[in-house]
């Protein structure tokens, strides 16, 4: 489980069908071998280890559900360790399983637009979370599948949400009460 709440923008140093590298400090400080690491908020384990840089294998099916696929060596991904036992939940919960990938559709300084896939809209509230990238964010408003975020100037600094295009595609992860309730009511 995560927070949302970035520690660091690391940079991809290897993509390839199966293995993700990356190079970054501040999680490795106490990583091990089979720990978690959100990449961009997609759940990933640590399967080599270097001084500045980790690896981690990558399945198929994560490649086509998320923005990992298209990642290259060079490009900034947003880093964060799994939440401690004894941790804070900053953010909101977030579990690192990315429901659909999203694209950038307007930003206005610090106003990003995202478009999202039809079948998430139902879970995309205003004033609800959402995970953009792993970031926990709010959502400010909605219109069918397009949803806004508001973003401080430490956010768009401190993630790869500020260097973000119009077009660009971003994992999206819409809040796991919203999914539970669905499936409360359901049954």
């Amino acid at each position: 489980m995560f927070t949302g709440l970035i520690e660091e923008v690391g940079r991809v140093v290897e993509a390839t069908p199966t293995r993700l590298g990356v190079e970054c400090r501040v999680v490795l400080e106490d990583a091990k071998l089979g720990d978690s690491i959100a990449v961009n908020g997609v759940c990933l384990t640590v399967a080599e280890l270097g001084p500045d840089v980790f690896a981690a294998d990558v399945m198929a099916e994560t490649l086509r559900r998320t923005n990992l696929g298209s990642l290259a060596p060079g490009q900034p991904v947003n880093l964060e360790r799994a939440l401690a036992a004894d941790g804070r939940i900053g953010g909101h919960i977030v579990l690192g399983h990315v429901d659909a990938v999203g694209a950038l559709a307007a930003r206005e300084d610090g106003n990003l637009a995202f478009a999202a896939p039809a079948a998430l809209a139902k879970y995309i509230v205003r004033k609800g979370s959402i995970a953009i990238n792993g970031v926990s964010l709010t959502v400010v408003a909605v219109d069918d599948a397009v949803f806004s975020v508001s973003l401080i100037p430490v956010t768009l600094a401190g993630t790869n949400l500020g260097g973000l295009k119009v077009g660009d595609t971003v994992n999206l992860e819409v809040d796991i009460l919203a999914k539970q309730l669905e499936r409360l009511v359901q049954r």
